[in-house]
């Protein structure tokens, strides 16, 4: 049955994707406008998937802010990348630069409103993303980030990346912390049942030194990160909701 499910999902959510991801590449030349709901459906979309297909229920735990925010989210697997757009309403994420070098892709995740960064450029870098970021900042659209930098194994805690406390004070925002456990159901080839739980911890105010935001953002992303289990069959407890 774990094999049908993975199989299942594979070709559902790829064959998809193939048609979403042309028709925004398409509509990035022709009409940036339907842009949007194309990324967003893709976002719906895999999230259909996991539910009805791989058998994982999507909770949240803690509450989000209702003005504008910065969210730096924990990163073990692809899921929370992909998931983005259906758990955030027009999320500006920020993203490694070299992604933008994708033919198609790069248009489209420019005309949707991404941020792009190139790490190496240090303060050249900063400017060219608070410009790409000063529209979505102007809507109040949430911005997100993974602070780690790249994806990580569940139950580890790197440190975060030297440019996230640049970020803080450059968009001059609240930090919301998200902790997320995707790592041990969501994995890169064999996906299991279970539940994924973002939790969004207590909202951190502009305006505070460096290593205290960064301790305070360090705990908060890692508040759901225990050690691997041995056992990752989990079940899915059919009395939650899964949609």
């Amino acid at each position: 049955m774990l094999v049908l499910r993975n199989i299942a999902f594979y070709i559902a959510f790829y064959g998809g994707s193939a048609l979403i991801s042309t028709a925004a590449a398409l509509a990035s030349y022709v009409r940036p406008a339907w842009v949007r709901p194309l990324c967003d459906n893709w976002s719906h979309w895999h999230h259909w998937c996991c539910t009805r297909l791989l058998g994982l229920t999507i909770r949240e735990t803690g509450t989000r802010p209702d003005v504008p925010a910065l969210y730096a989210i924990k990163h073990e697997s692809g899921f929370e990348a992909i998931a983005m757009a259906h758990t955030f309403d027009h999320p500006a994420g920020v993203a490694k630069a070299e992604l933008f070098d994708i033919p198609g892709w790069g248009r489209a995740g420019l005309a949707y409103g991404l941020i792009p960064v190139a790490r190496e450029q240090g303060a050249k870098a900063l400017r060219s993303m608070l410009k790409a970021a000063k529209p979505a900042l102007d809507n109040g659209r949430p911005i997100v980030i993974f602070p780690e930098g790249t994806r990580v194994p569940h139950g580890t805690r790197p440190p975060l990346q030297s440019g996230f406390a640049a970020l803080y004070k450059l968009f001059g925002l609240p930090v919301v912390p998200v902790a997320i456990d995707s790592g041990q159901l969501y994995q890169r080839r064999l996906k299991r049942p279970g539940t994924i739980t973002w939790h969004f911890g207590e909202m951190i105010e502009p305006g505070l030194p460096r290593d205290e935001v960064a301790a305070r953002v360090h705990a908060g992303i890692n508040a759901l990160n225990t050690e691997p289990k041995s056992d990752l069959g989990v079940e899915r407890n059919p009395d939650e909701q899964t949609d």
